[in-house]
């Protein structure tokens, strides 16, 4: 067993994200979940790099983050991105996972938990995932919550989601983000996301209408301090690119009862319901994922940039 030794550095970034991040040039997080776990190869890849050139496209620098062979990496570079991408049993990390797989150099994908807390220690502030975790069904009886709400409520850094997966108990879960003290916005919508769908038909109490007015929110929790809570801009996949409600329904219900009468609970049961999903809609949730991880992407780099421009304009 490989350990890493005193004095050795567990998170590295890249020349070029520091390099961004000393001159005020904006820097968008992206998490590797969906990378190595979430789509089959060779198309993970493809979505990698298209995910990079988006950000770039919008003027931002991107900060893929995926830990390899113990050390944290805020930015992959080519070989690096390939490899989360197809190296075979890379784990899935969370934030809890990390100290472990420092001292024991292993290697994984980082959760929305994991990308949080090291795009924050990097210094970044705007982050683009898909869906968030939340709180599961039937949490009365097993109390499961995805480490990504205790995250979000310890970590000062702007989310751009699609809402949180639709599997998930999503009122418990608003709920539970309130509670914490994470700060919820629509992005031009008066509604919470649904991930697949464009509407989980739940309200929101603030509306955000332009990239500008997110970085005014950033600027403003700067200036209040207090606890270093998250900053949740909940963007909409657009409605003709949902995943067609009905259809959702249906498939999520099919998946539910499998998982019961199978006994799937715990880590298990997000990648069985996904995997069913995906299965059960001959693959038009993957594309309504896709399709609202691309869109959250553009907009995060538009927020990450108005951000950036803030920060250099002196307080009036």
């Amino acid at each position: 067993m490989h350990t890493t030794g005193p004095g050795e550095a567990i998170i590295r970034t890249s020349e070029e994200v520091a390099a961004a991040l000393a001159s005020g040039t904006p820097v968008v997080a992206l998490e590797t979940t969906i990378i190595s776990h979430g789509l089959p190869q060779p198309r993970n890849l493809r979505v990698a790099v298209e995910l990079e050139e988006l950000v770039r496209e919008a003027g931002a620098v991107p900060a893929t983050i995926a830990v390899l062979d113990g050390v944290a990496r805020v930015g992959l570079d080519k070989s690096m991105l390939e490899r989360v991408a197809t190296e075979p049993g890379l784990r899935k990390l969370g934030f809890r996972d990390l100290p472990l797989a420092a001292a024991l150099r292993a290697s994984g994908a980082t959760t929305v938990s994991a990308t949080a807390f090291l795009a924050a220690r990097a210094g970044i502030r705007v982050f683009a995932t898909g869906g968030l975790g939340g709180v599961h069904r039937g949490w009365t009886v097993d109390q499961d919550e995805s480490a990504d709400l205790d995250a979000l409520a310890r970590t000062r850094i702007t989310v751009v989601c699609a809402g949180v997966k639709s599997i998930l108990d999503v009122p418990a879960t608003l709920q539970r983000l309130e509670t914490r003290g994470v700060s919820v916005a629509g992005y031009r919508t008066d509604t919470f996301p649904g991930f697949y769908l464009h509407t989980s038909g739940l309200p929101v109490d603030w509306r955000l209408s332009a990239p500008e007015e997110a970085a005014a929110v950033m600027r403003a929790q700067d200036r209040l301090g207090g606890p270093e809570t998250a900053l949740i801009v909940a963007n909409p996949v657009p409605a003709a690119e949902q995943l067609d409600p009905e259809l959702h329904d249906r498939v999520l219900a099919d998946a539910l009862a499998a998982a019961e009468r199978e006994g799937v609970t715990g880590q298990a049961i997000t990648p069985f319901l996904l995997d069913f999903l995906v299965r059960g809609t001959g693959g038009a949730s993957l594309e309504a994922n896709l399709a609202a991880v691309r869109g959250n992407t553009r907009l995060a780099a538009r927020i990450a940039a108005a951000y950036s421009a803030a920060s250099a304009t002196p307080e009036s």
